[in-house]
């Protein structure tokens, strides 16, 4: 039974390592805090409440994880949005170019 509940712990702690970042990771720490919490009371005999704390802090830690990284990808998404419309002005004004240099042209050979 320890084992398990080592190992669920030793899991939601693994999966929200690579969370701590500039977004407000506090809820994922607390959730990752109940965890090691419940798993604490387990060692200390208290098995049928430590396991109840430790399934609900692995059940916070798994959402609050899923919402930290939402976030994450939001604030990526803004970040690269510039750069991508940038692109496509640079794309169209390239293809406006090209287009009036064959228009050119062609006046031009047959002036």
């Amino acid at each position: 039974m320890r084992t398990v509940i080592a190992l669920m712990t030793a899991l939601a702690l693994a999966g929200t390592a690579g969370l701590a970042s500039a977004a407000d990771d506090s809820k994922v720490k607390a959730a990752t805090g109940q965890v090691e919490s419940g798993g604490k009371k387990i060692g200390a005999g208290q098995v049928g409440e430590g396991v109840e704390e430790t399934a609900k802090g692995v059940g916070k830690t798994v959402e609050e994880g899923a919402k930290y990284t939402g976030e994450k990808f939001k604030e990526s998404g803004k970040a690269a949005e510039p750069p991508a419309r940038q692109a496509g002005r640079n794309l169209r004004d390239g293809a406006v170019d090209f287009g009036h240099s064959v228009k050119n042209f062609f006046t031009k050979l047959f002036q």
